[in-house]
């Protein structure tokens, strides 16, 4: 895991370097840093979503995920966790819970994660995972300027998340087809064209419940491999 290791170290640093300019930068460079942060996004969940050969499948998943994430109501969860969380470290920081969510969703949304984690978890090198790190480095420096703290804090549930892809890798990894990877690349590119809605404050979309489609888009890829439009 020591990819992944390295990931949360970069995001660490970023964040703290983060926070040390938002004391010296004014108001409007931090709101471009946002606007070029989220225009990226838009374009990289756009670029990951048209990668898909399975529409039918893509929408059958965030629908059914979405649907159990509201039921759920897993947006409401995690910002209740966050907000406890943040009570007990005593943090007066009205963005903490934005930040170490919307980050989150960032680093852990794109196919570098998924591809990178199945890699080094089957054996091989980690290096997707170091590029990986470097670009989310430099995100949380531009996050952690905005949104404060909360985005070092995003390192917590990086760790986790693509940790365990990298054990579930070493242990099922050559059970894993490659168009589970693309998929699940594809279903992640809609959840960041969200949160790039989210970022540039164009529509508040509950982007954490929709997160559900993740596992549903395996499903409905093994249950029912040959139905497409």
């Amino acid at each position: 895991m020591i990819g992944t290791i390295i990931n949360v170290i970069t995001v660490v640093a970023g964040s703290a370097l983060g926070l040390a300019l938002n004391k010296k930068l004014p108001d409007r460079f931090i709101k471009m840093f946002f606007q070029v942060v989220g225009l990226f996004t838009f374009f990289l969940g756009i670029s990951m979503a048209l990668k898909t050969t399975h529409e039918l499948h893509l929408i059958m998943a965030l629908v059914i995920g979405a649907l159990i994430g509201e039921v759920l109501n897993l947006q409401r969860q995690t910002e209740k966790l966050s907000e406890f969380l943040k009570s007990k470290l005593k943090i007066k920081n009205d963005k903490f819970t934005d930040g170490m969510l919307t980050a989150f969703l960032l680093y852990c949304m794109g196919s570098l994660t998924i591809l990178g984690a199945i890699e080094e978890g089957m054996g091989g090198s980690s290096r997707l995972l170091l590029i990986k790190s470097l670009m989310d480095g430099v995100s949380s420096i531009a996050l952690a300027s905005g949104l404060g703290i909360g985005v070092m804090f995003s390192a917590i549930p990086l760790l986790i998340y693509q940790g365990g892809i990298t054990l579930m890798a070493s242990a099922f990894g050559e059970f894993f087809p490659a168009i589970y990877i693309s998929e699940l690349s594809a279903v992640g590119g809609i959840l960041l064209i969200g949160l790039a809605l989210n970022i540039l404050e164009i529509k508040k979309i509950k982007v954490m419940n929709m997160l559900p489609a993740l596992l549903i888009i395996i499903l409905l890829v093994w249950l029912i491999p040959d139905i497409n439009i």
